[in-house]
């Protein structure tokens, strides 16, 4: 039952956040060092994780993946991985992780099926690390990169939110990294994600910004973005030493081959990276609705999506009328990536 929203873009891609929690606090994702907590008892298990992807594999769903908070603070998070690669027609699933906890868990994660990760690392200068991370350690990251890598995950990107003034002189620091190591570069422009980041434009390095710098050192040519709907334009190293992908998240928006619906962890859907709020599945499914009921539900909240808030900031910005704050999103953490 594939279904199209109302600028006819398809269901693709399914993010899960399995958790609400973290063990960093990285400034431009949840500045704050408490939060209200989503309370135990409200978080999906994983059996209605494993129900939910079931029924959202009905609307075209190509990939799945598992984010936070931190996931892999979610405990027995590999017993979940086993749930879903034993899905059937389940053709991909990956996990964001911000790396801390790899190390120990690389390869139970693997040995369940999960192949692809995708690793948060902003600078590899350990000072620099722990004031973006508050509590983080980079040589734990390190270390789980490289258990990952020996696990034999494949593909491995690390993800670098690039802010001016803050990491923009590692760019090319990071790029021989990853292709010292065998690992994909993947960077992305600073946006206003959440409430509480105090984003400015004069913050945003844009991506052709990063592509001169990374273009003037590592030639490079555009492969383009896969499946020609992904958030990053792909480009390849002239010299065949792989390639790194850069999400224009502020400057080349893409909400119009947005394919992407998310889950929080307490079970809403939500069909923004910036909505406000999110339509409750949990409640709907925990009072004993039917596949039928809960498909129907989902069916209706994705046909009326008009979502394109990246494409409307991006025409504000320009014409100097943007004021972050005032626009009310739902925070990062308890969203996911």
């Amino acid at each position: 039952m594939p279904a199209l929203d109302t600028l006819q873009r398809p269901m693709r891609d399914l993010r899960i956040s399995v958790t609400d929690r973290c063990n960093f606090r990285c400034t431009y994702c949840m500045p704050f060092d408490e939060y209200k907590w989503i309370e135990r008892q409200e978080v999906l298990s994983f059996e209605e994780i494993e129900r939910l992807v079931r029924l959202f594999l009905a609307f075209g769903i190509q990939k799945v993946r598992l984010t936070g908070g931190e996931p892999l603070v979610r405990k027995d998070l590999h017993r979940l991985i086993a749930q879903l690669t034993a899905v059937e027609g389940l053709p991909d699933i990956s996990l964001t992780t911000n790396g801390a906890l790899l190390s120990e868990q690389a390869d139970a994660l693997y040995a369940a099926g999960l192949r692809r990760i995708n690793v948060s690392l902003d600078t590899l200068k350990p000072d620099r690390f722990t004031a973006l991370t508050k509590r983080g350690k980079l040589e734990d990251v390190l270390v789980g990169l490289f258990a990952a890598k020996n696990a034999g995950m494949s593909p491995i990107k690390l993800n670098a939110v690039i802010i001016r003034g803050t990491n923009d002189d590692e760019i090319l620091g990071l790029v021989e990294f990853a292709r010292t190591a065998g690992f994909e570069m993947r960077f992305i422009e600073y946006m206003d994600v959440g409430n509480a980041n105090a984003w400015s434009l004069e913050k945003t390095v844009t991506k052709k910004e990063i592509l001169e710098t990374v273009n003037a050192r590592f030639p490079v040519r555009e492969v383009g973005r896969e499946h020609g709907t992904a958030p990053a334009v792909d480009y390849e190293f002239l010299d065949g030493a792989g390639q790194i992908g850069i999400i224009g998240s502020v400057t080349e928006p893409f909400c119009s081959s947005c394919t992407r619906v998310r889950l929080t962890a307490d079970g809403k859907l939500v069909t923004c990276l910036f909505a406000e709020s999110g339509f409750d599945l949990k409640t709907l499914m925990r009072s004993g609705a039917s596949d039928d009921e809960i498909c129907g539900a989902i069916a209706k909240i994705w046909s009326a999506r008009t979502d394109r808030y990246s494409d409307i900031r991006w025409e504000l910005v320009r014409s100097g009328a943007y004021e972050a704050r005032a626009h009310r999103k739902i925070e990062m953490i308890t969203l996911g990536g």
